[in-house]
């Protein structure tokens, strides 16, 4: 490799620095170059017999490493030989292992052959042997008469059992009752010692005696026992289902050690406990209450279904063979089948009846005497005719400031209707609960929006008074708001509990147009009564205007001494008009506050347009009426409705005609305001001027 130049430079300066004379500035010694350069030469020279030393030694290294080389490879070469000499000595060994096999199990079928025959032919002579003792009623073998070799004895008796039951009944009748006698007694030992075990706890001697019983015919009485024996002392506590869970939970761990089919044992244990264990817990707790105590039965029907089906999710963690959620569905069925089916009669009767009660029970609070609408009589066609009219057909009725709705009475509606669905879903079939939810559906439309928020509503335009009443007092603001809120929650019930039972099924459409036709009813009502409302508060405005407005208001005697300020009339009605527009903000929300504030301003522009036009205005009069006017505009304000605003702004610019001098009428007439309004509205308000015939005012709209 290249030296680098630095490297190279240092090691010159170095030797130049180890020569006597070569430093290059000087010192002890002056600078010597031949000296230098010999010392130059000599140092050149030994890196040349240095170098040479190298090169031969690495030629050296390289020659070895060939010759290595080489004889590495004569080696490998002599392994691969050895290699293939012993692989085909192993396959040569593998075809000859593979010849013995053969062989050696030919042989062993040969030997199959014959001592199959022979041990069927010792068996054989040996059950001969017990069935002649059978025979001669002397059961001399040790087998049958010592008590610890009962295994191989019953091992014995079920094979003879078998055997005896091929023979002829007529000639062998007293041995075949020998052999089954034995085989019965067998059977009663082998189960009173599995019991026995199991008392003790001794897993290794029931899995035993469970291994011998399991070809007998008592091998089910067998699991009888245990099935029995487990559930001792198991229900020590009052809660049945956690019980359950934690004996099925300790049965399991044990099934598995003793029983060679545990899933058939666990299976056959689980429905024991339902078909007696559940079924009589239930059967008890809903049959005491089934006919005293509707409302404590459905409660107690949901929950014990409830905490049955919850139990049933905990046991399919076990193995309890190929369909366990079908067993268990059938075992919940079998108990609870009586009761699902009269369930939504039962479920429909107690909402009436309990629906009914509440709403009586309200009623009756407020000494109220339910009056039956839609009759026939003659007062209830007054009454109906006068609901959508104004005309006065009788005294209309008073409630005194009552609304009859209760928001009290509406929780405990929807409170026992929303149990009524959680109920409903979870004990209706699936194919029967949208139908079953939409008849609880009904039910709460019937008892909610017709029996207590209809009725209310009727109550409540039956005590709307007339629109010419004096100091009349409006409660039907007060029927809207509580009906706006009460039908707030029946559609959030709707949606939250309805809606997930009904979503997709047909009967979606149905519900949907049933709450549909019912706001419908309910909306045509409402805008009745608050169309019926609006015409009071105008009324009761006019009856303000007629008793407190004077003609002398607008025409002073002494026009140099008058206060330019509103009139008493003007004042009166702008704090009844302030007031009602509070209640109607109170009473709704959303886009009904601007639609109902709208039609009021409306109909409060309309009145005092035409109160206006009733009289005539000298120029301090008319002045008078821009003050009130004005003051009008101030309340108009309150409406927050840009249509009223601007009603009552050409309103104001109306009443400037009745004080601009006469040359300036026309001017004003095509001012921004009045400029689109008809001459002949502008031409009415200029004649209200006591100075029209006087000035000739006509002649300006001519």
């Amino acid at each position: 490799p290249k030296i680098s130049p630095q490297l190279y430079n240092e090691y010159i300066e170095r030797l130049a620095w180890r020569t006597p004379g070569g430093g290059s500035k000087g010192g002890a010694e002056a600078f010597d170059p031949k000296r230098l350069l010999e010392e130059f030469e000599n140092h050149i020279e030994e890196l040349k017999q240095l170098d040479e030393k190298i090169q031969r030694r690495v030629e050296k290294l390289e020659h070895q490493c060939h010759r290595e080389a080489k004889e590495f490879a004569h080696k490998v070469q002599d392994l691969q030989r050895s290699n293939q000499v012993a692989f085909q000595h192993f396959q040569e060994l593998d075809e000859h292992i593979s010849y013995v096999a053969t062989k050696v199990c030919h042989l062993g079928d040969q030997l199959e052959g014959v001592n199959t025959p022979r041990q069927r032919a010792v068996e054989a002579q040996r059950l001969m042997t017990y069935f002649n003792e059978f025979l001669d009623g002397d059961l001399r073998s040790d087998v049958f008469n010592n008590p610890e070799k009962i295994k191989e004895a019953a091992d014995i008796i079920q094979k003879l059992h078998l055997i005896a039951q091929e023979l002829p009944f007529d000639r062998f009748a007293d041995v075949k009752a020998k052999i089954a006698s034995k085989y019965h007694d067998l059977e009663r030992q082998l189960v009173q010692e599995f019991t026995a075990a199991q008392r003790r706890c001794e897993i290794g001697r029931m899995r035993e005696v469970a291994a011998v019983l399991l070809h007998f015919k008592g091998y089910a009485h067998c699991v009888d026992v245990y099935i029995k024996q487990c559930q001792e002392g198991a229900y020590m506590r009052s809660d049945v289902f956690e019980d359950t869970a934690l004996l099925c939970q300790r049965v399991n761990k044990q099934v598995g050690e003793v029983f060679q089919s545990p899933e058939t044992v666990m299976a056959k244990l689980i429905q024991n406990i339902f078909e007696n264990t559940l079924q009589a817990h239930v059967k008890e707790k809903l049959d005491e209450t089934r006919r005293s105590d509707i409302e404590q039965y459905l409660k107690n029907l949901y929950d014990l279904y409830t905490r049955t089906t919850a139990l049933a999710a905990k046991l399919t963690e076990f193995n309890l063979g190929s369909d366990k959620h079908t067993f268990l569905s059938k075992l919940i069925k079998n108990i609870f089948s009586t009761y699902l089916e009269s369930y939504i009669e039962m479920e429909k009767d107690y909402l009436r009846t309990r629906s009914t009660m509440i709403l009586q029970r309200y009623y009756d609070s407020k000494n109220h005497q339910k009056r039956p609408l839609g009759g026939g009589s003659i007062q209830e066609l007054k009454e109906r005719i006068r609901q959508r009219t104004n005309l006065p057909l009788g005294p209309s009725i008073d409630t005194h400031g009552e609304t009859f709705l209760s928001q009290e009475v509406v929780v405990n509606l929807l409170q026992e209707t929303r149990h009524a669905f959680e109920r409903c879903n979870r004990l209706s079939d699936p194919s029967d609960l949208p139908k079953n939810a939409f008849s609880i559906f009904l039910l709460l439309v019937e008892h909610l929006c017709v029996d207590h928020i209809d009725y209310a509503l009727e109550i409540g335009l039956s005590a709307i008074p007339s629109a010419d009443a004096k100091n009349a007092n409006l409660y039907f603001l007060d029927v809207v708001q509580q009906a706006n809120t009460i039908f707030h929650l029946f559609d959030k019930q709707f949606n939250d509990h309805l809606m997930p039972l009904i979503s997709s099924s047909p009967k979606l459409t149905e519900c949907l147009h049933k709450k549909k036709e019912v706001i419908e009813q309910m909306e045509v009502k409402l805008d009745t009564g608050i169309d019926r409302t609006l015409n009071c508060m105008v009324g009761q405005m006019k009856h303000i205007l007629a008793t407190e407005q004077k003609k002398t208001d607008f025409r002073p005697e002494d026009e140099n001494n008058v206060m330019i300020q509103c009139t008493a009339a003007c004042s009166k009605v702008c704090v009844y008009v302030s007031r009602q527009v509070e209640r109607v903000r109170k009473s709704m929300d959303g886009k009904n506050v601007d639609t109902v504030l709208t039609e009021l301003g409306v109909r409060f522009h309309r009145l005092i347009h035409e109160h206006l036009q009733q009289y005539s205005y000298s120029s301090m009069g008319g002045m008078l009426a821009i003050c009130d006017v004005a003051e009008y505009r101030k309340s108009a304000k309150d409406f927050r409705v840009p249509l009223v605003l601007q009603l009552f702004g050409t309103l104001h610019a109306l009443c400037n005609l009745l004080v601009v001098a006469p040359d300036n009428l026309k001017q004003v007439c095509s001012g921004e305001q009045l400029t689109n309004l008809d001459r002949n509205l502008l031409h009415a308000f200029v004649q209200l001027r006591v100075d029209y015939r006087q000035a000739r005012l006509g002649r300006h709209f001519s």
